[in-house]
């Protein structure tokens, strides 16, 4: 049976996602009974308003979950790996942004408007997958096509924001532009490999032994998961842009049927969580700083691909620490109280 308030735990409260995964609970009504903010030892202290109320960051250990109902993780996979199980025993569902679980035959990899009956796996670990951000966008723009007529083959090239890498890298960027506008003698270069300021890198975290990236491999793996097919092909090219909030995305889909521009519009129209923004004649096409604080991922630059029989193209962007991150989270938790707890 629901009850009138749970009580959540945000692990990784200080980072750019734990505070989105507090302003997320907030703006969503989460009904919250009590709230814990958990964080490494450096940011003890530290104080976030929560409806009125000023709640202080605690130092995150095994013993940091009794009496919690719901546990938010976003510190890295590490910590997941570390104290996830910790909040399970202390009989926490987990709901996990990391890399840490998401490929675990036994934990649920769930983007809501996907698959969102997938939840009632996590009763096998007590955890639930958040999948990497760039997938998630990616498919919920997919799902209504894939459902419709079906998907043989997916090429996807994203053009990532810095905040996905966290808040250091939000100040890089921020540090290189102002230092190349100033002409200053050095441009300061820590975060990445090169310099990100008015610059494109094709890498994004490490390169595997197939010659791709790590981000790249997680977005074809995650894919197959979430849509439950392996026979999906799928190949990425992850690319780091000069933006800070906001992930876009080139997709091009190989459908098993034919399908047209006009079907794929109505399709999207009624897609739960899309926003269509298609209409090059007034030159209205998604835009990351117009999805940076929205909830929605929206798509345009509907086309059919010339190259092949039955070909279409996108260009979906969404805010990657908020559905790519944050709320996608909150909406796991709240078909979790809805359904299940």
């Amino acid at each position: 049976m629901n009850k009138a308030g749970y009580n959540v735990a945000v692990v990784g409260a200080t980072g750019a996602v734990g505070n989105e995964m507090i302003a997320t609970l907030e703006a969503r009504d989460f009904p919250v009974a009590q709230l814990k903010l958990l964080a490494s030892a450096r940011s003890v202290g530290q104080t976030y308003e929560f409806k009125g109320v000023e709640y202080v960051v605690e130092e995150l250990t095994e013993d940091s979950f009794t009496g919690i109902d719901i546990a938010l993780f976003s510190a890295g996979g590490s910590v997941s790996e570390a104290f996830a199980p910790a909040a399970v025993a202390s009989g926490a569902v987990v709901i996990d942004n990391t890399n840490a679980f998401r490929m675990e035959a036994d934990v649920p990899l769930v983007v809501p408007e996907v698959n969102s009956g997938a939840i009632a796996d996590f009763r096998a670990r007590g955890i639930i997958a958040n999948p990497n951000c760039s997938t998630i966008q990616m498919v919920v723009a997919l799902k209504p096509i894939y459902d419709a007529v079906g998907i043989r083959r997916i090429v996807v090239s994203t053009y990532q924001a810095v905040s996905g890498t966290g808040k250091k890298a939000i100040d890089e960027l921020e540090k290189q532009v102002l230092a190349i506008f100033n002409q200053a003698p050095e441009i300061p270069v820590k975060v990445y490999p090169h310099q990100i300021a008015f610059n494109c890198l094709p890498q994004i975290d490490i390169f595997l032994e197939n010659g791709y990236t790590k981000e790249e491999m997680k977005m074809v793996r995650e894919t197959k998961k979430i849509f439950a097919d392996d026979n999906i092909r799928v190949t990425a090219t992850a690319v780091r842009v000069p933006v800070f909030y906001g992930h876009s995305e080139s997709i091009n889909v190989e459908t098993d049927e034919k399908i047209s521009v006009a079907e794929v519009r109505e399709l999207l129209e009624r897609a739960p969580g899309v926003e269509l923004v298609d209409d090059p004649a007034q030159k209205r096409y998604p835009l990351a700083i117009d999805a940076a604080g929205q909830d929605a991922t929206l798509v345009g630059r509907i086309r059919e691909d010339e190259s092949i029989e039955n070909g279409i193209n996108l260009w979906v962007v969404a805010d990657n620490i908020r559905k790519g991150a944050a709320l996608n989270a909150v909406q796991i938790a709240e078909i979790l109280i809805r359904e299940y707890l």
